[in-house]
């Protein structure tokens, strides 16, 4: 192969290089979130008892709550929920039930651009969001029975805000180490500190935690990778668990009941 040709070839693979790393710049956005809204005016229309609330964060952001509620007179505490990356609460909102049949309120807050939520998503929102659903639940509960719940990219979420807020358990169902470390398995030959948007480094977060932690991670999920959430392993204190479940992929641990009694046990 000669000077010319080479010198080609280095070009178009450099070429391709920078191509590929402003797509992942300009539309990573797009690439991590799927939201999907829906009409402000409009109501949910779930199997179970429910109320509606508004968090302004301020004149352009606002999260839309729901609260799935249980009676007073049996109510144990609230799991604050902060879900995955698609759609809106709709799509998450039976998997209340396993707080809801325990006796514990569910808040699932959506993100903006998701369901009612609306105005600027980005990382710091998204922990302030995070920190003002916190301080309503405060006012209603003791950290002693507040519990963090984070499903997929919520877990980066839950993770930060458990590292600033006491609570009763945090709970990571498929989490990430963190979006750097995620994403570097395929994109390691890019600077992905500085092209990300989003980093949720919980590999850092779940260091200040002081409350117990467990997290659930099945050996076949194809979107984060067991390895990757196993590497939490190292940062767990005594009282925490890291959870295998076997053939679990990312959308079905649910089903699973290792899983179930699990969280029946944390929520007795």
């Amino acid at each position: 192969m000669n000077k010319i040709k080479i010198t080609f070839y280095i070009k178009l693979i450099l070429l391709a290089y920078a191509l590929v790393g402003s797509v992942l710049f300009i539309l990573q956005d797009h690439l991590l979130f799927h939201p999907k809204a829906f009409d402000q005016d409009s109501s949910y229309q779930f199997n179970q008892p429910y109320q509606e609330s508004v968090i302004p964060l301020d004149a352009v952001t606002k999260f839309h709550v729901v609260h799935f509620t249980v009676p007073d007179s049996i109510r144990k505490g609230v799991v604050l929920y902060f879900h995955g990356n698609r759609k809106n609460i709709g799509h998450y909102a039976e998997f209340a039930k396993n707080f809801t049949l325990n006796n514990y309120e569910v808040w699932m807050i959506d993100y903006p651009k998701f369901g009612k939520s609306i105005g600027e998503l980005t990382e710091a929102n998204l922990y302030e969001g995070a920190l003002q659903l916190y301080m309503l639940a405060k006012l209603r509960y003791n950290p002693s029975q507040i519990i963090i719940y984070g499903k997929s990219i919520g877990t980066g979420i839950a993770t930060q805000l458990a590292s600033v807020r006491d609570c009763k358990h945090l709970i990571l169902e498929t989490p990430y180490y963190s979006m750097e470390t995620l994403l570097g398995q395929y994109l390691f030959m890019y600077p992905l500190k500085k092209l990300l948007h989003f980093k949720f480094p919980s590999n850092e977060y779940i260091q200040k935690v002081t409350a117990p932690v467990t997290i659930f991670h099945g050996t076949e999920d194809g979107v984060i990778s067991y390895s990757n959430a196993q590497r939490f392993t190292a940062h767990l204190k005594k009282s925490d668990e890291f959870i295998t479940i076997k053939d679990g992929t990312h959308l079905n641990l649910n089903s699973f009941k290792l899983m179930q009694d699990k969280l029946d046990e944390i929520l007795r």
